[in-house]
Formats: C-alpha cells, structure tokens, sequence
C-alpha cells in the first residue's frame, strides 16, 4: 500500500484538503516517513568544535546546512548520549532551528517567545545572545511551563523569566520587545512524521480553531515589538489557513512589513490564493518548507519588520 493510500484511508479529508496544495508522490511519502535524529550543540555550554569533535568519535555527523550548530547524527535514543544529559547537545528537529536563525537576536536585547515550552527555540536563542540581556518566555501551560524552565536549565540559559500568561496579554506592552519570535500553537501537521496520531486527529474545524488564536497572537506580538525590531512567526504545519493567512492578515491590518530570508534551505511555492482567497505578493518573500523539500518536518517562517528607527 503506498503512503498516499495509507493516508487516504486513515484521514480521507486530510488527503482531500493537503492535495491541492501538493499532489506528488514524494510529498505524500515524505509526510509519514520517519524524521532523522538532529541536535543542536549548545555553545552555551562548551564551544562547538570541542563537542563535534567528541561527537565524531562515536557517531555519524552531518551538518544541517542552514544552522552552524546543528547536525543530523545517527542515534537510536539520544538520552544514551551523556552530552545530552549535561546539556551540551539538545534534540531539536532541523527545521525548527529555522525561526531563531531568521530572528537573529544579539546580546543585550529584550526578547518575547510568546510560546516557548519545551524550550528547544528559547536555548537556540539565548545561546545567540551569549547569555546576555532578557528573554521573556511565554507559555500558557503550567505543565508546559514546568518541562520549559527544566530544558532551560540543562542548557545553562541564564537570562530567561518564565511567564505563564495568555499571550495576548502581551499586547498592553507596546513598542518595548526588540525582537518577538511566535513560534504558533497549530495543528501541527509538520508533526506527522514524529507521531501518527497528529493525521489521525487531524480535523479541518481545529484549523480553523487555531488560525483565530493565531491572529489575535500575532496581532499581539506585533503591538509588543520596537520600531526597527523584528518578528518570526513560525508554525509547523502547511495549512494556508494558519500560515499565509495569518500573515496577510497583520499585513492587512498594521503597518507590518516582512523582509526576504536568505538561508541555504529548500521550499515550495508560498500560497498566494487558497479557496477563493487572495493574499498579498508579499508572502513570496516567506518560506513554505514540505516534508520532501529538505526531508525535515513541515514548516512556514515569516520574517516580519515593524517600520520605525532601523539604527536604534
């Protein structure tokens, strides 16, 4: 039986909805194909080179092309490796080490992860800023929260307050966060290849569900950003409804830009028309990532700028 049957007979209106937006056998194989292992090596804790090298060792490293510090590596169970349980390494899937990246936040700045746990975004991001300045990391959940400051501790991240809040809240904040990373709560489509039961619980009516908390979300993360400073949104599904047209949403409704990313990854064509809906040129400039582009998990970056003093 081939994926595409397998697909279509465990979720026969996930196969309709995801067909049109790529009908290829490979999309289709790659959608419920097992995820390579990747970590991140955490320079927080020791440098790069000292862990790869003592990595290499023992296993198979193959460098993620789009983020210095991470690798593909071949292992069963990484909580076997002792780096992991010191922190120096953390699993992180490779295309989510996409949105901190595009963020490029540096020493010394004030940071909102308006969605933090588990933490994997938060470390890569406190590891760019060498431990220097404040990130605000967000999570709604208390349980969330709890694995959350667990992961930031393994990883050495000094610089991170845990708040619990709905993160619209953040809203009343305005002009005050030199970069906003929303890395949304979606339906997760991307995740298919880790688990099976994302395609079996998958229902068009939760899509819906998440792209209105999503818009109020990113409405709410840009109000809370600096003139001059930037935002990823990010979501690890390929459902229009929750990428494109968030995005053209705050694009329609502020005075949001977004700007070109230039990173040596694989994507597909951006939805500029779903069901009868046009969104704007714009989102040419974001990147639509599916199963088989990279062979990682699905996922949409968006790199949003907010007019204002760009030298502050």
């Amino acid at each position: 039986m081939s994926a595409r049957d397998v697909i279509r007979e465990t979720n026969p209106a996930f196969y309709e909805r995801y067909s049109k937006l790529d009908d290829s056998d490979e999309f289709w194989e790659f959608m419920v194909k097992p995820l390579r292992q990747s970590i991140r090596v955490n320079t927080l804790k020791a440098p790069l080179e000292v862990v790869v090298e003592r990595l290499r060792e023992e296993f198979e490293l193959e460098p993620i092309p789009w983020v210095r510090e991470g690798f593909f590596i071949n292992v069963d169970n990484l909580a076997k490796v002792p780096e992991h349980g010191l922190g120096l390494i953390f699993g992180q899937e490779a295309s989510s080490m996409i949105p901190p990246v595009v963020l490029e936040p540096r020493p010394g700045e004030l940071v909102l992860d308006m969605a933090a746990a588990p933490g994997s975004k938060t470390g890569q991001i406190a590891q760019y800023m060498e431990n220097d300045g404040c990130i605000i990391a967000n999570d709604p959940n208390r349980d969330r929260a709890n694995v959350l400051i667990a992961n930031l501790n393994r990883m050495g991240v000094l610089i991170a307050r845990v708040t619990t809040r709905d993160g619209t809240k953040f809203a009343r904040f305005e002009n005050t966060f030199d970069r906003v990373l929303l890395d949304a709560p979606c339906s997760s489509v991307g995740m298919i290849r880790k688990s099976w039961r994302f395609l079996r619980e998958w229902r068009e009516k939760a899509v819906v569900k998440y792209m209105n908390i999503q818009k109020r979300l990113i409405l709410a993360g840009y109000k809370a950003l600096k003139p001059g400073g930037v935002m990823v949104y990010s979501t690890c599904t390929i459902d229009p409804l929750e990428n494109e047209e968030v995005v053209d949403y705050l694009l329609r409704k502020t005075d949001a830009r977004l700007e070109r990313i230039e990173l040596p990854v694989k994507t597909s064509e951006p939805v500029l028309e779903w069901e009868g809906k046009t969104y704007s040129d714009e989102l040419k400039k974001a990147l639509r990532i599916h199963p088989n582009d990279n062979d990682t998990e699905a996922f949409f970056i968006a790199k949003i700028v907010k007019p204002g003093d760009e030298n502050e």
